[in-house]
Order: structure tokens, then C-alpha cells, then sequence
């Protein structure tokens, strides 16, 4: 009798674990967070990763903004006689926005790895092109410094992506593709890569091949999406490649034309909450987002025939100000900074060392603040980068 009562009381413990599971799932983040405070019972469910697969499913991740990387694109790949960082300036700013992006830059350990190049759900890609790279893991402390690769490439661009399904894991898997840039005069139709990944822990070489002739954006970082790289590229076009298809093809896909941000001065690449990819473009008049809209699951050589892009917002930057006067006071020259992750409602803008959040919808500004701005940076000749980092409770008393 006692051992059939310990049993059933096993049985009632799991199967309430269950019915919190699944009552839990139907929460907002906010109301979740809330809860672990109930009991160590309920803070082990709300951090157990199983509970973090379900939710991530349903309601996808939420992101949080640790702050600003700048990086001086003057510096990336210069030559022997190139033009030097002058002692003055440091090699990595972070224009902090919380207490966990000042506690990255007290923890000392950025500054010795060179200059940040991309962030994927978290993990950080430092190195010095163009053959000296390092990944952090800011939340284990965790750094890997890459083998050095097999191929020098003058010119090149970047993707750093996460493999692995489950974002909150302990051990993230991910891969960093280095990619020539050739911009010779002959026209060429393929392009040199080498992959790197967590897993092997080698570089790989590749050839990739195109049905035209093309050249890869030099000094730019891909945009990845479900596994689908974009690389932006010469004469007005996105290089797409898809790792997955195992055929090492890049297909092009012309960029739309903007009618007050033709003469665009910049362009990004973000993800939509439903996956799809958004483009967005600035000129010194204003700006334009682009959504693609795609037929099928991936892209073929006929690409262009099969996807179309859909003008979703047109924006003034003139008529910006004039409907937010409180940000116009210092305001000087505006650009569109980036997107946020897998979000349509809003974009980052700059203006000058400002940097604001820009609600499409109702075309109101927010002042971002931040702490680490000096006068050592040099804002035209920077790329500015937001870090965001996947927001979740954690536990030692998760399984």
C-alpha cells in the first residue's frame, strides 16, 4: 500500500507539472517571468527546457537590447601600410543601454579580442581580418579562438549564424562563413567561401557558383534567416545561399527601386516576425521598407520571376521631424540604422551620435539612451550594430 501511495503521488506530481506546463504556455513573457517567484517548483518548470522549446513555438523569442557595437570600417582588412587606429581611439565601443551591456565592457574580456564583427542569439564574433577570429558566449564565459583559416582573402564579408534549434541551450553550435570579395574587371561567376563550425572545429573550402555574373558586397555581414544566408551584392543585388540544399549555388535577387531613397546612401537587411526577410533602405530624404513576398520554401535560379518585393512603408525624414519637434531640436542628418529581430513595427534611426526607436505605424520617436559615447568616434566612417541578446530565465534547478 505505501509503495502503491508513493506512485500515485509521483503520478499526481507529473501530471500537475503538465497541466502548469501547458497553462503557463498560454502566458505573455511578462506574466511568466512573474511566476518563478511562486515556488522553486514553478521556477524549475518555467526554466526547463522543454517549457522553453514550447513557448519559443508558440510565441516566438523575445529579445532584449544590450547596447550599440561601432565599428570604423576604416580598419577592417588594411594593409600593411594602411591607415592605422590612432592610440586615442579605442578598437571596440559599445554604446551601452543596461547595467548587462556595462557589465560586458567592465568584464574586460571584449577589448582583448580584437573588433566585434556580428552577434548571433547572444554569442559574439570578434577578430582581426582578415585570419583572426574569436567567439565569446557572454552568458557561460565561454571563448573559442578560431584555427586560423586556409585561404587569405583580401576582401571579404562575413556570416555568423547559431545551428542549433534550441537558442537557450547550454552549448551553442554555430558556423562563420568567410567569403571573397572579387571585384575585378573581368566579370566571374563564382565566389571562394570557407565555413567554420563549432562542431568539427575546421575550416572547409568551397567554390560557390551563379547562373550570372556577380561580386559580393566587400566588408559586409550576411543576413540569416532559417538557415538561408543574404550577402548583399554589386550592381543592385542580394546573393542568396542556402547551406542546406548541399548544390553550393548562390541565386541574385534584384533589390528594389526606391522612389525617395533611390539614391540611398544605406541598406539593411531584418527578419520579419513571420520569418519572411524585410529591406529597408535610406536616403538623405527619407526612407522605404520592403517586404519579399516568395513562392515555395526556397529559391531557385528563376528567382526574380517567383518572389516580388511589397513596398510597406515611405517615410519623410523631413515630415519625421516635423511630427516629432522634441527630437528635431539637435537633430542632424538621418539614416536607417537597422531592424529589430524578427520585428515589423519598428527600426532604429540615427541622427548624428542620437539614436532613436521609430514606431512605423504612428511615426513617433524614442530617444535611446546610452552610456559610452566619446569623442574619438568617428560616425560617418562607422558602422553602428545593435546587440541583442534572447531574454529567458535561467536556474540551477533546471534539468
Amino acid at each position: 500500500m505505501k509503495g502503491q501511495k508513493r506512485s500515485a503521488n509521483d503520478i499526481h506530481a507529473a501530471l500537475t507539472d503538465d497541466i502548469l506546463h501547458e497553462i503557463l504556455l498560454r502566458l505573455p513573457e511578462k506574466s511568466v517571468f512573474s511566476f518563478i517567484l511562486v515556488s522553486k517548483r514553478w521556477l524549475r518548470v518555467i526554466c526547463s527546457s522543454s517549457f522553453r522549446k514550447d513557448y519559443h513555438a508558440r510565441w516566438r523569442i523575445n529579445f532584449h537590447l544590450l547596447g550599440f557595437f561601432v565599428c570604423n570600417h576604416l580598419y577592417l582588412g588594411r594593409s600593411k601600410h594602411g591607415i592605422c587606429r590612432p592610440p586615442s581611439e579605442r578598437a571596440l565601443h559599445l554604446l551601452s543601454t543596461c547595467e548587462e551591456g556595462d557589465n560586458l565592457l567592465v568584464s574586460g574580456i571584449p577589448k582583448q579580442l580584437g573588433y566585434f564583427i556580428d552577434s548571433s542569439n547572444g554569442l559574439l564574433l570578434f577578430g582581426r581580418h582578415p585570419m583572426t577570429y574569436s567567439v565569446w558566449n557572454p552568458i557561460t564565459k565561454q571563448l573559442c579562438r578560431l584555427p586560423q583559416p586556409q585561404r587569405y582573402y583580401k576582401s571579404l564579408c562575413i556570416a555568423f549564424f547559431s545551428v542549433t534549434e534550441e537558442c537557450f541551450e547550454e552549448i551553442i553550435h554555430y558556423k562563420v562563413i568567410r567569403a571573397r570579395c572579387d571585384c575585378r574587371r573581368d566579370e566571374v561567376n563564382t565566389v571562394s567561401i570557407e565555413t567554420f563550425s563549432s562542431v568539427t572545429g575546421t575550416w572547409k573550402h568551397y567554390t560557390l557558383t551563379c547562373s550570372s555574373t556577380f561580386a559580393l558586397r566587400p566588408w559586409a555581414v550576411a543576413t540569416v534567416i532559417s538557415g538561408v544566408i543574404y550577402w548583399f551584392a554589386t550592381q543592385g543585388n542580394l546573393a542568396i545561399y542556402d547551406p542546406r540544399l548541399g548544390d553550393r549555388r548562390i541565386v541574385l535577387l534584384k533589390l528594389p527601386d526606391g522612389t525617395i531613397s533611390q539614391d540611398y546612401d544605406e541598406c539593411v537587411l531584418g527578419e520579419a516576425p513571420d520569418g519572411r526577410l524585410q529591406y529597408g533602405q535610406s536616403s538623405v530624404s527619407g526612407m522605404e521598407i520592403w517586404v519579399l513576398e516568395r513562392e515555395g520554401n526556397s529559391f531557385s535560379s528563376n528567382v526574380q520571376s517567383q518572389n516580388r518585393w511589397n513596398l510597406r512603408y515611405k517615410l519623410s525624414f523631413k515630415a519625421m521631424w516635423k511630427q516629432n519637434p522634441d527630437s528635431a531640436k539637435n537633430s542632424k542628418e538621418a539614416q536607417i540604422l537597422s531592424f529589430l529581430p524578427q520585428n515589423s513595427e519598428y527600426v532604429f534611426i540615427r541622427a548624428g551620435w542620437n539614436i532613436f526607436l521609430f514606431h512605423l505605424k504612428s511615426r513617433r520617436l524614442t530617444l535611446i539612451p546610452y552610456l559610452g559615447r566619446d569623442s574619438s568616434i568617428q560616425w560617418d566612417d562607422s558602422q553602428v550594430m545593435p546587440y541583442f541578446r534572447p531574454s529567458w530565465p535561467r536556474s540551477c534547478l533546471c534539468p
